[in-house]
């Protein structure tokens, strides 16, 4: 695991493949729970009968299920260890290339894109999210996340 300690560490590592995580099942118990959760029990994630004859053979994962473990991701692959304070900022872009049919093995990888210095104390941390799915050739889900970090 990488780990920071101040912004001037987070400027010198602009650029960098920061890690990647370890794998994270997405079972049909997860998938289910996330639709109870989320209010979307969108067949082709919960009917598995009926996702078995649909266009990918099996159920799959909300794309916002896979969007949702980047924090877990980010858990495995680095740290930010003398913050005040962190505060999630947001995403400046989400695609979904791929679907993850339920039972897969899915891991983050992570690059820091920026540090954006916000003033004396704060810096936004950009960092690029590409979520793979064993076996598959394309990531699930791309995404560049925004971390306020306050030292």
């Amino acid at each position: 695991m990488r780990s920071f300690s101040s912004a001037a560490e987070l400027d010198a590592a602009v650029g960098d493949e920061l890690g990647i995580s370890d794998w994270v099942v997405l079972d049909q118990a997860t998938i289910d729970a996330f639709a109870d959760v989320t209010g979307d029990p969108q067949w082709i994630h919960v009917d598995v009968e009926r996702a078995a004859t649909g266009p990918f053979g099996a159920t799959i994962a909300h794309g916002y299920l896979t969007l949702s473990l980047l924090p877990r991701f980010r858990a495995d692959i680095f740290d930010i260890v003398t913050p005040r304070m962190s505060l999630n900022y947001g995403l400046n872009k989400v695609r979904f290339p791929a679907v993850v049919p339920s039972g897969s093995r899915v891991r983050g990888r992570a690059r820091l894109l920026a540090a954006e210095h916000r003033g004396a104390d704060a810096v936004d941390v950009v960092v690029e999210y590409s979520v793979e799915v064993e076996g598959s050739g394309k990531p699930a889900c791309v995404a560049e996340s925004v971390v306020r970090v306050l030292f």
